[in-house]
Parts: structure tokens; C-alpha cells; sequence
């Protein structure tokens, strides 16, 4: 049976350890913030004012209407005409052009016999992901400009408008706009908990042997359950105001919509982050030495989180093995919890499946963690 003073007196003197280091409890409610800002405003998917630069052979009224199009696309910046290859070669070389357009000198001369006409476009391939959304957009204005002339050329021709035989209409849900930030402030929440679990959680049992006052505890009546349950306890209250500050954040500074239920979403976020806590608990608990216990929390903790859940690179596009891999990271179905809960406005009756594996997953952390500490002290 737990004594709630004694866990009370565990907690109590965790939470002075925590006060008197004000530098970490500083780093634990500023890191929250900091992530946010940087991966809110820098790890951005969209892509927006591409610099381009163009040469136009043609000059004429027709080659300039095309390039009005992609002046006026927020998606393209024109920055400079040029006059040959050499140039367009040097801008590629020296970063100052992600996109170069060449007209041909008889665009107008075809377009206006009704012949089909080639222009070229070149792209800075060795970001491979950007140039793949750059030659996506100028496909698509492309495709505007060429549905323009073809109603002309009917028009002329003296016609009605033809119907187009298929017609595609475009509607993404949960996310209208395509904006990577309302994909993105979710998953941050996965980082910013497993960041302040490694931090925290894998020293507090580390510290304890290192300055000598293990053995003073072991002397007391403290039970198992209670000394690492008081512990943690502390952790977790910091580690769920940072859950707060970093849903405030999202909310009013990146207008991240919260279409599902708040309380569910700060269920799942202690549930999450209970298995997180005790996981750098058990590093401490086994390893018995600060720096190493803080690094492998962050080897074991914050990289899968980061490259495994499905919070930057999509899963599907993994390879079979590490895709199988990922079904033992926790933040996996922490983060379909979290975009399910803020875009898609869902619940329980949906996401049980989830909630029932992180709750899996918390227990076995909670029960290795007390069962390694109570072999440690024997």
C-alpha cells in the first residue's frame, strides 16, 4: 500500500531539487516555446516565391501573358530576364535562382497557327523535395494558360465552349488550404514532451547515486512505488504546463485550428507523456550516471520521435523495414492522436486503437521502471 506522505515527502523534495536548479526548470518551460517558434516558422512544407529567372525568346504579347501568370502566382518571384544559357547556368550555380523558364523564339508564331508549342523549364535539383513542388505548380499554370487558349481558339473558330470530357475538382479535407503548419505545431507536441522527459526524468535516479543520498533513502521506510512515483510526479506537472503552453502557442500565434475535444487531447497528452517520464526514469534507474542517461534518452526518445512517427517524413514512403520498425515507436500513434484530435475533430470511437497502444506503452514503462528500482536497491 502507497503512503501518500511518504510519496508527498518524495515529491516535495523533488520538486526543491527542481527549484534550486532554476537553470534546468528555466530550459524545461522555455524549450516548449523555442521548438515551436522554430519549427512552426522554419519547417515549413509550402513553398512560396520561388526566385525564377526567364529567358524570353519570343518578346512577344503572348510569351509576356504567360509570364504574367506566374508574376502574379504568390508561388514564383521573378527576379531577373536574361539573354542566354550562360546566365541561367550561373544563377542555378550560385543559388540566387531555383527556377529558370525559356521561351522559344516561335511561341507566338505556333501558338497563333494553332500548333502545339514546347518551353523549357529547368530546376535546381539538388533540393530534390522543392524542386518536385516547383515543377508541380508551373504544371498546373501551365495547364491554366493552355485551357485559356484552347477556349480562344474555339471561340474564333466561331464554336460554343467545348465541354472538357473529364473535370477533376480538387478538395482536400481537414486542411483546406494545405497549410504545413497546421500538420506540423501537432506533431511538435510529441517533440516537446519526449524533449523534456530526456532532460528531466533521465537524471533524477542518476543524481541520486552520483551524490551519495541513494543510500540515505534506502535507509528510510520509502517503498519502491512511492519513491518513484514521487519522482516523476513533479515532472509530470511541468511537463503538462508545457503541454498547455505549447497548445496556447499553437492556437493564437499559428491559428492551428482545434476542431476535437481539448480534454481529450490533454488525456492523451498524459498518457503519452506518463510513458515518456517513466522511459527516462528507467534510463536513469539502469544506467546510474547523469550524461549517459541524458543521452541515450535522447538517442532512444527524441530521434525516433522525430524521424520514425511520421511527424516530418510519411511513413508510407519508408522503406518495408523501417516501416515495420516503426510500429514500436510510441509517438507513431501519439501523433496520429494529435492530428486526428486537432484537424480532423474525431474521438474515441475512432481513435481507441491508438489510445489503447499508448496506454500499453505507458504501463510496460511504468512497471519495468519500479521493477528495475526495486532490483537496484536490493
Amino acid at each position: 500500500m502507497i503512503s501518500l506522505n511518504r510519496f508527498y515527502a518524495i515529491a516535495q523534495k523533488e520538486f526543491i531539487h527542481i527549484v534550486r536548479d532554476w537553470r534546468s526548470l528555466f530550459l524545461a518551460l522555455a524549450i516548449p516555446m523555442v521548438l515551436i517558434l522554430l519549427f512552426g516558422y522554419a519547417l515549413t512544407l509550402d513553398l512560396k516565391n520561388v526566385p525564377t529567372i526567364v529567358l524570353d525568346r519570343s518578346g512577344s504579347p503572348q510569351s509576356r501573358r504567360l509570364l504574367s501568370l506566374f508574376d502574379g502566382s504568390p508561388y514564383f518571384s521573378i527576379t531577373r530576364f536574361c539573354y542566354d544559357y550562360r546566365e541561367i547556368e550561373d544563377a542555378l550555380d550560385r543559388g540566387r535562382a531555383m527556377l529558370a523558364i525559356v521561351i522559344p523564339g516561335d511561341f507566338s508564331r505556333k501558338l497563333l497557327s494553332g500548333k502545339n508549342v514546347k518551353i523549357q523549364v529547368l530546376a535546381d535539383g539538388s533540393d530534390a523535395n522543392s524542386a518536385r513542388l516547383a515543377l508541380g505548380y508551373v504544371k498546373s499554370l501551365a495547364m491554366i494558360y493552355s485551357e485559356k487558349i484552347q477556349a480562344e481558339r474555339v471561340s474564333l473558330a466561331g464554336k460554343d465552349s467545348v465541354a472538357t470530357p473529364v473535370r477533376l475538382n480538387f478538395r482536400a479535407m481537414y486542411n483546406p488550404d494545405l497549410r504545413s503548419q497546421n500538420t506540423i505545431i501537432p506533431g511538435i507536441l510529441a517533440v516537446v514532451m519526449v524533449v523534456i522527459a530526456a532532460m528531466l526524468t533521465s537524471v533524477t535516479v542518476a543524481r541520486e547515486w552520483e551524490t551519495g543520498s541513494m543510500e540515505q533513502l534506502i535507509s528510510t521506510p520509502v517503498r519502491v512505488p512511492e519513491l518513484v512515483l514521487g519522482k516523476v510526479g513533479p515532472y509530470f506537472i511541468i511537463g503538462m504546463v508545457d503541454v498547455a503552453i505549447a497548445v496556447f502557442m499553437g492556437r493564437w500565434l499559428f491559428e492551428v485550428p482545434l476542431r476535437g475535444n481539448a480534454g481529450l487531447l490533454f488525456a492523451v497528452a498524459a498518457i503519452f507523456l506518463t510513458g515518456a517520464l517513466f522511459f527516462g526514469m528507467l534510463l536513469s534507474i539502469v544506467l546510474k550516471t547523469q550524461v549517459l542517461a541524458n543521452q541515450m534518452a535522447i538517442l532512444g526518445s527524441y530521434l525516433p520521435t522525430l524521424l520514425l512517427s511520421g511527424f516530418v517524413f510519411a511513413i508510407e514512403n519508408m522503406p518495408h523495414p523501417i516501416q515495420i520498425l516503426t510500429y514500436i515507436v510510441p509517438a507513431r500513434y501519439f501523433i496520429a492522436l494529435l492530428r486526428g484530435i486537432y484537424l480532423k475533430g474525431i474521438g474515441l470511437e475512432t481513435l481507441w486503437l491508438n489510445v489503447l497502444l499508448l496506454t500499453l506503452y505507458a504501463l510496460i514503462m511504468v512497471i519495468l521502471a519500479n521493477r528495475k528500482m526495486r532490483l537496484s536497491l536490493e
